[in-house]
């Protein structure tokens, strides 16, 4: 009789478990393979850049180090990999090499490795240091190593490639399970080449025969995504670390203008930051940024590290729109990360912690407009907030329309409203809208279009009500919905914004009123003791402000510090290569407003570099650095190869400075070069030899510093 029973048992069982299946909605469009939905699932993870580059204070080595200059003394892969983990980073990728060529294992394919350097006696691995630290704690662990080499004197000959393909066998299989294996677009152009020092160019389509060399990720690392302008894993198209507002998972690639291929460094990346709807692949978009201005580690770059809620802001633009935020951290020459980004990472991980430790809508009755089956509690509301991505609440396949109202027994605050698609089933919604019940009647609070693996929902302002209702209002099939989270953000006092025009006053102003604000100029910390802010005040030299906001139930905010340089009050212009003075005019570049250039676009006779512009600073001074600001609102003109020079009287003059802007084009931030020695003078000379785009020369500020 209980045999019976069990076989009776069992049939039921068994039949439930196939109408579960029957009833399961058909899945849309292309489907995220095993590696891609691991990889979605972490999130967020970092990309670790150290190399002799960083002795050099340098964004791209030429190929030409010693490696006598790499000796990290203090080196702590377990401090650096620690760190990250405190920011809520789930996955390290290493730099294993950089553009330079220097490998950070002892590899056998060349000599130009951490071998040949005095890091632990010449028997270092530092792949294998961050591939333990990064294990230790419970984090996933990548590798990058950087197809173009300019040390390598193969560089261009198909010798090159087989030695890379050493290069990726060996990392592949030395180190362990990999989570992605890590590929860019930077290919070809000026290197040391063995000591050839000159120009290589490749063509990028054919060079690297990436079907094979990517076939030694996929036979080695099945488990790994290949990250890539067109690969598994879509680069966003920018180095801010934002997705577009609508942001699909799927992606054509298409070639950039004069091209037949999609190839890295040669798929067209505007396209990139929304992505294909209804591609054939699916190609989500990885949102890298650095944790400071460059990649590398710069000593003057120590103040420079992204507020929390500028990490906020790139998590919600990030994650928060389908992607996977790759935050760029990198170890000063002592071989540790710089207390202020320990702190930073921390402060941002705190934030989050925070944030989501609390999801209101565990605590509400939710109620679906429909649920799939009627009667069948598969797909009900309940998968919402199990904490389970691929449990998920469903409509009947007529259905794709459809509401859920949360309703608490008391009012709730919150800001922020998280939703997730089962993207087992495909990325299929296409508009959702969301109403509060306010004053006794619903009120459109927010809308949003590609929802995805995820997608944050963030309000301008707080909401207070016991009623939400999300509705979906466009999907070509029936809704698959996983989660549902709504959250409050931590409250913090409003950050200041700290400008100074060129006659040299700085304001300090704040989005909302906050109680007060306080400030130094010396360098120290602002605290309640230090200067309130009350109005403009002169600041002609070059150095940093800082400013943080007090309030009265919180007691501080973040400090903001804004540097500064000379101020150019006194400033004109000699002479420039073009000026138009309607547009683009010269004095744009000294002018203090970032929004404005200076180009020379407009002169139709302008065919040959290089081309420059000469500033008198109306009197002698001291110069320690010059900096240059790119152009903000495209790439047209942006310099890549420059000189500066000097002189007294116009007349005489010396080149002081002299180089590349490497990664200028994705990462149009501010260029500081300091130079090897401090010089006196009254009027500078700033050349563009080459640009990244176009025949012509562009900049939105120009700008020196003094010794202090």
């Amino acid at each position: 009789m209980k045999k019976q029973l069990l076989t009776v048992f069992g049939c039921l069982a068994f039949l439930s478990i196939t109408a579960q299946k029957i009833n399961a909605p058909v899945p849309y469009g292309v489907l995220p393979t095993e590696p891609q939905l691991r990889w979605q699932e972490l999130e967020q993870y970092v990309l670790v850049h150290f190399t002799p580059t960083t002795f050099q204070n340098k964004e791209w080595g030429y190929g030409d180090a010693d490696p006598g200059i790499f000796n990290p003394t203090k080196f702590d892969a377990s401090q650096i990999v620690n760190a990250a983990k405190d920011g809520g980073f789930k996955g390290v990728i290493l730099v294993a090499k950089h553009h330079d060529g220097f490998c950070l294992w002892p590899t056998k394919t060349t000599s130009y490795n951490i071998s040949k350097s005095p890091f632990r006696n010449g028997k270092g691995d530092m792949v294998k240091e961050f591939e333990l630290a990064t294990r230790n704690a419970g984090m996933q662990f990548g590798l990058y190593c950087s197809p173009w080499d300019r040390n390598n004197e193969d560089y261009g000959k198909p010798k090159y490639v087989d030695t890379y393909r050493e290069q990726l066998k060996e990392l592949y299989s030395n180190y362990g399970k990999l989570f992605i294996t890590w590929f860019d677009g930077a290919n070809g152009g000026d290197g040391y080449y063995g000591g050839t020092k000159e120009k290589r160019n490749i063509d990028r389509g054919t060079y690297y025969g990436w079907e094979t060399t990517w076939g030694i990720s996929k036979e080695i690392q099945p488990g790994a995504v290949i990250f890539a302008d067109n690969g598994d894993v879509r680069w966003v198209g920018n180095e801010h670390g934002f997705a577009a507002e609508t942001s699909w998972a799927t992606f054509t690639p298409e070639p950039i203008a004069g091209k037949t291929i999609a190839v890295p460094g040669e798929t067209n990346s505007e396209k990139a930051q929304e992505g294909t709807r209804n591609s054939k692949f699916w190609k989500p978009a990885e949102c890298d940024v650095p944790l400071r201005n460059g990649w590398f580690y710069h000593t003057n770059e120590d103040n420079q590290v992204k507020s929390v809620s500028k990490l906020f802001e790139i998590y919600c633009k990030s994650v928060g729109r389908g992607g996977c935020l790759d935050l760029g951290i990198a170890p000063n020459t002592s071989g540790l990360l710089h207390p202020n980004d320990v702190k930073a990472l921390k402060d941002f991980g705190d934030f989050l912690k925070q944030l989501f430790a609390d999801n209101l809508a565990k605590k509400a009755v939710i109620t679906a407009s429909e649920i799939r089956g009627a009667d069948n509690n598969s797909f009900g509301t309940k998968n919402l907030i199990d904490d389970d991505r691929y449990s998920y609440w469903a409509t009947n396949d007529d259905v794709k329309k459809g509401s859920l109202t949360l309703e608490w027994k008391k009012e709730q605050t919150f800001n922020i409203i998280r939703l997730r698609e089962n993207i087992k089933l495909g990325q299929r919604i296409e508009k959702i809208e969301i109403d509060a019940f306010i004053n006794g009647n619903w009120k459109k609070i927010g809308e949003a279009t590609s929802i995805g693996a995820n997608r944050l929902v963030r309000l301008q302002n707080y909401i207070t009500t016991s009623k939400l209702r999300i509705r979906i209002e466009e999907s070509p099939v029936c809704i698959a919905l996983s989660d549902v989270g709504v959250f409050k953000e931590p409250e913090q006092l409003a950050v200041p914004k700290i400008k100074r025009n060129k006659d040299g006053m700085v304001s300090i102003t704040t989005e909302v009123p906050v109680n007060q604000i306080h400030y130094t100029i010396d360098g120290t910390e602002p605290s309640s003791q230090s200067p309130v802010y009350q109005g403009e005040f002169l600041f002609l030299t070059s150095g940093e402000v800082k400013a943080k906001s007090f309030g009265t139930k919180i007691k501080s905010g973040e400090t903001i510090i804004q540097s500064f340089n000379v101020c150019k009050k006194d400033w004109k212009i000699v002479t420039a290569f073009f000026d138009n003075k309607e547009k683009g005019k010269s004095s744009n570049a000294i002018d203090e407003n970032t929004e404005t250039i200076w180009n020379t676009s407009d002169n139709t006779s302008a065919t040959t570099l290089p081309q420059s512009i000469t500033v008198d600073m109306g009197k002698e001074i001291t110069i320690a650095s010059f900096s240059y600001l790119p152009r903000q609102n495209g790439t047209g003109g942006i310099v890549k190869n420059y000189q500066w020079q000097t002189s007294t009287d116009n007349t005489t003059w010396t080149t002081v400075a002299e180089g590349e802007f490497s990664n200028i084009k994705s990462n149009p931030v501010e260029q500081n070069i300091t130079l090897k020695a401090a010089v006196k003078a009254r009027y500078f000379k700033f050349i563009g030899k080459t640009s990244v785009d176009g025949n012509y020369i562009s900049a939105a500020e120009l700008g020196v510093k003094t010794l202090k």
